[in-house]
Parts: C-alpha cells; sequence; structure tokens
C-alpha cells in the first residue's frame, strides 16, 4: 500500500484520479462541515464548482434541498446556510439534500469524481478514514484543497495526522516524499492544532470575520466516527453510520 499527498487540486487534472483511491482534505472548512451535516442527519450532499451551478440543480430538485456555501467565508446571499459547520444543525438539515459550493473544498471534491473510492477527511474523523482506508488495501491519494490553489497549512497537517495513523496500523506502508513532509508537518504543528488553526492565514481570517468557533470545531481530533463517500454525484454515510451510537 502507497501512500501519495497532493498539496493541492492544481497538482493533477481530474483524469489523474480514475480508477483511485483519493481522500479530499478542506479542514476550514467543507469537508469539516460535511460531516457536521451528515452526523445531523442530512440525507446526502452534492458538491458543486459554480455558484451558477449550484442554483441550476437545487432548482431541480424537491422541497427538502437546501442551497448552502460561502464566497470570501460568508454566506452567499439567498443561500439558506453558508459554510459554518455550527449552522448544519439536526433541526436545520435533517432529512435534507444539500447543494453545496465553497471557494476550495467542493471543487476539489469534484475534480476527484472519476475516482474509484472518494472519501473526505479532517481532524474530525481521521481515524475513522484511516481504518476505511486500511480495510480496502489499496494505493491512497490524499489531496489537500489549500486556498485557491496555493499550499495552505491546516490541510496539510490534517493530512500528515491521516499519514501518521496509517502508519501506526500497518508500518509497511510506503510513502511518497510529500506524504513524508507531511509527517514533518504533524510532528511541528500537532500537539496543539487549535493554536496552529488560529495562526493559520484562513483561521486569522474566519476570526476576523466572527469564526472563532468554527476553529474550536474543527480542532477535535476524531470527535465522529463517519467516512464519508461521493457516489453518483454526492456525499453521504452508510446507513450502519447513520444509526444511532449507543
Amino acid at each position: 500500500m502507497k501512500v501519495h499527498l497532493l498539496f493541492s487540486p492544481l497538482n493533477a487534472d481530474e483524469l489523474y484520479f480514475t480508477g483511485k483511491t483519493v481522500v479530499v482534505i478542506d479542514v476550514l472548512r467543507a469537508t469539516t462541515t460535511i460531516l457536521a451535516a451528515l452526523s445531523n442527519g442530512a440525507r446526502e450532499i452534492t458538491p458543486v464548482e459554480s455558484v451558477d451551478f449550484a442554483v441550476r440543480v437545487s432548482g431541480n430538485a424537491g422541497g427538502l434541498t437546501l442551497l448552502a456555501g460561502e464566497r470570501n467565508a460568508v454566506k452567499i446571499e439567498g443561500f439558506a446556510l453558508g459554510n459554518s459547520p455550527l449552522e448544519f444543525s439536526e433541526e436545520n438539515v435533517r432529512d435534507k439534500s444539500i447543494v453545496f459550493y465553497t471557494t476550495n473544498g467542493s471543487k476539489a471534491i469534484v475534480r476527484a469524481k472519476f475516482a474509484e473510492n472518494l472519501f473526505v477527511a479532517s481532524f474530525n474523523n481521521i481515524r475513522a478514514v484511516a481504518e476505511k482506508l486500511l480495510s480496502l488495501k489499496n494505493d491512497v491519494e490524499i489531496m489537500c484543497a489549500g486556498s485557491n490553489g496555493m499550499f495552505c497549512v491546516e490541510d496539510s497537517v490534517a493530512a500528515g495526522f491521516l499519514v501518521d495513523e496509517l502508519k501506526k496500523r500497518n508500518e509497511e506502508i510506503e510513502l511518497t516524499d510529500a506524504a513524508k513532509v507531511a509527517l514533518v508537518l504533524k510532528k511541528h504543528y500537532g500537539k496543539n492544532v487549535l493554536k496552529m488553526l488560529r495562526e493559520s492565514e484562513h483561521g486569522k481570517e474566519l476570526i476576523e470575520k466572527g469564526f472563532e468557533e468554527d476553529l474550536k470545531f474543527a480542532a477535535k481530533l476524531n470527535s465522529l466516527d463517519l467516512v464519508p463517500f461521493y457516489e453518483n454525484g454526492s456525499l453521504k454515510i452508510s446507513d450502519e453510520e447513520s444509526l444511532p451510537k449507543v
């Protein structure tokens, strides 16, 4: 089993992911928010590449479909929800389908749409994703959503946590150079994830715009035992994961 890492979606085109097992990470905030929505009973989440496409898709759906997303970290005018995980409460999303646009995360997921297996991860579900990947025994591509095509520290550190979890469970896993770099970042920043998020460029922007509580939510390591997967254009979780946890 070989683990590779892309620090930006721009490092590979759509066809690169064909037939591969891929994990997309956008800690602040798309994949964190997707996890929050699905854990609170959302039926499915359809990631899209543009606001116009989001509006068209939602217009062809029934009344149980919500538009959600952000521009410049702020909820898009006319959308029901933004991109704060705290907005995606059970009251707001249970049994709803969500059409979801974000500046980085939704685009990264769509870019990997030809993958054989496509999952999303954040700090909240690192352990669950590692277990899923190990059960498949496939080579893995971890893709950081980044920031407007550029490197961002929070996604890369989360990728490092995932690589570390995989190595702990199977020392025979082969790491590419990029995956090894993510491990180094994890070792440097991993002792205080919230501090790292607060000091990151996007974290500072979110704090300035009043979203500091989102950083606290995003920093919770392994708080959810869910692995959203992409199928037929949408992200969902298995029926078993949907059952109440005892």
